[in-house]
């Protein structure tokens, strides 16, 4: 290749750097645009309704008529159903503040949508700290991400957060997990599978498991191998966790939850803890994910006391809105039963 060629492409380089950067710069430039101007619209759309004698009747006369001079004067975007997202979008924001420029239009069009207030103010820094597409936004909300990380949390916690809304929700290892964890990305809803095909789906799908799995979380490594004298244990799955500073080993299994499946996993913890782990690192966790929990096995076995294992049901499917909240609802309350019986035996 002589010099010229050479020169010539990296000028080229030099000027499509530029141009994706001027581009960058434009969408950025657009983006914010568009989201202040919708909040001044829904702004000034909702003081004009307040105005009037019968609000409800006034309001959707008004969005009418506003549409049409609007669409008369400056082309598409403002039909009916626009002017109402708008007016949501100020609605559920009313303080300018607390927009922030780093979503889109699209992603506070979807945030508007939520009605409790403190699941939307989380959803919305979740969406900023994780630069969540508008998609993937909308698969957590959902899949009921806030509801599920709150039914995690023990009940004292709950309480403050549900009172309070300024302590963070992910504290302690058992935070920062969930249960269920939904896979309906895997496609494997219908299916007969083996653990080695759910784990290659994984494998195959990492990007959406680690946003399943929560906030922090890195691939490390698919069955990894420890050494215990001359025997070899295979760990399915691992991954650190840098906020919480310690590794999560995974174990995936089909089928009902078994004592012998805790047993195994907690002797993975102890080995990595002894071969893995840094002196940095906090105390590894162990995550078992079945298809089926055991409420006999999370009772009578060392999950009852232990903090740094853990078990969970897995979802194949993205379950109805009402079918997860039954989910949930059920495992808080045997969470709660299983506090209350704690406490009673701390009082004996």
């Amino acid at each position: 290749m002589s010099n010229n060629q050479v020169q010539l492409i990296q000028l080229a380089d030099a000027i499509v750097t530029f141009i994706e950067q001027a581009r960058t710069q434009v969408r950025h430039a657009v983006n914010s645009a568009m989201v202040q101007s919708y909040w001044q619209i829904g702004r000034l759309i909702v003081e004009d309704e307040q105005q009037g004698e019968s609000r409800a009747a006034y309001g959707k006369q008004q969005l009418q008529q506003l549409s049409q001079t609007l669409t008369a004067r400056l082309g598409k975007g403002f039909d009916v159903t626009n002017l109402r997202n708008m007016r949501s979008f100020y609605q559920a924001f009313p303080i300018r503040e607390t927009v922030s420029l780093e979503l889109s239009w699209s992603h506070y069009n979807r945030l508007s949508k939520i009605d409790n207030a403190a699941a939307r103010q989380w959803y919305q820094q979740e969406a900023i700290n994780h630069n969540w597409s508008v998609r993937a936004l909308d698969r957590q909300i959902a899949s009921l991400y806030y509801e599920r990380l709150l039914a995690s949390k023990d009940k004292h916690l709950v309480e403050q957060e549900a009172q309070a809304n300024t302590r963070p929700l992910a504290e302690t290892a058992k935070d920062y997990l969930r249960d269920p964890y939904i896979l309906d990305f895997l496609n494997l809803q219908d299916k007969t599978y083996q653990e080695s095909e759910l784990e290659q789906a994984i494998i195959s799908n990492l990007q959406q498991f680690l946003l399943e799995l929560g906030k922090g979380f890195a691939f490390v490594e698919r069955q990894q191998r420890i050494r215990f004298d001359d025997e070899d244990f295979y760990i399915d799955l691992v991954f650190y966790n840098f906020k919480l500073k310690c590794f999560l080993l995974v174990d995936l299994k089909l089928g009902k939850l078994k004592h012998q499946d805790i047993g195994q996993m907690d002797t993975y913890v102890r080995l990595y803890d002894e071969q893995r782990k840094g002196s940095d690192d906090n105390p590894t966790i162990g995550l078992v994910l079945c298809s089926e929990k055991s409420e006999a096995v999370v009772k009578y076995s060392v999950l009852a006391d232990q903090k740094q294992l853990f078990a969970a049901k897995y979802l194949p499917y993205l379950p109805t809105e009402q079918e997860l909240k039954q989910e949930l609802e059920r495992e808080r309350a045997q969470a709660l039963a299983k506090l209350q019986h704690k406490e009673q035996g701390d009082d004996a």
